[in-house]
């Protein structure tokens, strides 16, 4: 049936032409924008999450941008630690000069104040945007991620930079936790207790070998070795007592002239005096007198003929020695009192008690006591630092303590006292170069780890920022082959729908024909 009020060829014509239009429009919008899904109306769900991915985008070009500023005052730390190093170098080549006979002290003494200031200036300098990680003990924190969850929370990830103190400070004694216990002041003889007091005195340690029931009739052998040397003492042939055994063995081992040992004799008792300061002497008896009984140091009886082995004089040195269980922490301060003195050292952040012992030698030994040397070393036995301070001068006492809650002595305290003018300075000078060098090379290493981790976290956020925007890419972004191609075919069918719609317009006309 044909009608002039109804054209229904046309509203289908004029339909498929309006959404060929539509889809040409879009794809026109497509090509124009380069992206399938340019608002929320195009693909909701595609469009949040692109968002989100273009916010994390964002973020990271902000880290990008922190990672630069920290990889940068880490170089600069880094550059400063490694010309402390150099310098430090320098000035053992002085220290070792030094020793020499025929040198001019006084000039290398100038040198090594020299390069001390020229440390001290290098350190205050060895900063970015005012961050200087050579001084103080807090740690900075590097913005290096953003860490999105399932469930959409972000947590923002740090990388650590630790501070590696390299000044000259001499920090602050605490006033926290009593760490007395974990500090034992003792003479060469064992004769101080836990912070307690007594003479610091220049007087050699001794041994007592008490001889007794030789045979009276017989010429027997006695050998007494010290410091690895023996001496042998036959006695006479008859009339032989303790007393006289002992007299003669006495003879005999001053007669040696053994470095530093010392002999005498009172009714069979015979006394060694070591002026060793630091290092023990080991004593060893043996004789061939089957009846002589040999008792050291006023012990229980020997068996006869015995004698004894691997006995020892004790060091003259006292000792400061530093518990082998107790941890160090931050901030733990520990003070030795010479002759009334304090000198302090507070550890720093993951020192141990061996960084304390060699901080309070440096400190004590920058202090020049007269007549006072010190070494440190550790306890074979018990694992213990031990802090050795020897004492050539009058008598003095000698304490140890601890207190928790300071503030931390510089890696490189006591440069600024390094004196070469002495034997007994130069030889403290070269054991406290080498712990400030061992210093700060551990502190160049730390801050180049540090510095590799930054770059290595720059370089993959710069990788995964890329991944990101290609993955954003591949959820928005027009394939323009497509759509050139669906361009083409609408265009085509835009015109066909045209033509279809004026035809269909056309069909009224017809109608006419039949009123002719």
């Amino acid at each position: 049936m044909s009608s002039i009020l109804t054209n229904n060829s046309a509203m289908v014509a004029l339909q498929t032409l309006k959404s060929i239009n539509n889809d040409l429009s879009k794809t026109q919008a497509m090509i124009s924008t380069g992206k399938e899904v340019g608002s929320a109306r195009d693909n909701s769900a595609i469009w949040a999450i692109s968002k989100v991915m273009e916010s994390d985008v964002k973020g990271f070009k902000a880290i990008s941008e922190s990672l630069s500023l920290g990889a940068s005052s880490v170089a600069v730390a880094r550059n400063g630690a490694e010309t402390v190093t150099d310098l430090l170098t320098d000035m053992k080549e002085k220290i070792v000069a030094a020793r020499g006979e025929n040198v001019d002290r006084t000039k290398l003494q100038e040198d090594i104040t020299a390069l001390s200031d020229q440390i001290s200036s290098v350190v205050s300098a060895a900063q970015f945007n005012g961050l200087n990680f050579l001084q103080g003990t807090d740690d900075v924190n590097v913005l290096s991620s953003l860490d999105r969850s399932s469930d959409g929370q972000v947590v923002s990830s740090n990388i650590t930079v630790a501070r590696q103190d390299l000044s000259a400070e001499a920090g602050v004694y605490g006033t926290g936790a009593d760490l007395s216990p974990n500090v034992t002041a003792a003479d060469g003889a064992g004769n101080l207790a836990a912070g307690g007091g007594a003479d610091f005195s220049n007087a050699g340690n001794t041994m007592t070998i008490q001889l007794a029931a030789p045979t009276a009739a017989a010429a027997n052998t006695y050998n007494l070795q010290v410091a690895g040397e023996t001496i042998t003492y036959t006695s006479d042939a008859a009339g032989n007592t303790a007393t006289s055994v002992a007299a003669g063995i006495t003879a005999a081992l001053n007669a040696a002239g053994i470095e530093g040992i010392t002999a005498t004799e009172a009714t069979g008792t015979i006394t060694l005096t070591s002026s060793s300061q630091f290092d023990d002497v080991e004593v060893n008896f043996s004789t061939s007198d089957a009846t002589v009984t040999a008792n050291v140091n006023g012990g229980g009886a020997g068996a006869a003929g015995a004698g004894f082995t691997d006995e020892t004089i004790d060091a003259r040195a006292s000792t400061v020695s530093f518990s082998a269980t107790a941890a160090v922490s931050e901030g733990d301060g520990y003070r030795v009192n010479v002759g009334g003195v304090a000198y302090d050292y507070v550890a720093g952040k993951n020192e141990t008690a061996e960084d304390v012992a060699r901080g309070l030698k440096t400190v004590i030994d920058g202090a020049q006591i007269a007549n006072v040397t010190t070494q440190v070393v550790q306890d074979s036995t018990t694992n213990e630092w031990v802090l050795q301070l020897d004492n050539a001068g009058a008598d003095m006492t000698l304490t140890a303590e601890g207190a928790a809650e300071g503030q931390a002595t510089g890696g490189l305290v006591g440069i600024d006292t390094l004196d070469v003018t002495t034997d007994d300075g130069v030889a403290a000078a070269l054991a406290n170069i080498e712990t400030m060098i061992d210093t700060a090379i551990d502190s160049a290493a730390a801050f180049g780890s540090s510095q590799g981790r930054i770059d290595t976290q720059s370089e993959f956020i710069s990788n995964l920022t890329d991944s990101l925007k290609s993955g954003i890419g591949a959820l928005v972004d027009a394939d323009m082959e497509e759509t050139s191609a669906r361009l083409q075919a609408l265009q085509v069918q835009q015109q066909l729908g045209v033509q279809s719609l004026s035809i269909a317009n056309q069909a009224p006309q017809t109608i006419l024909s039949l009123f002719r």
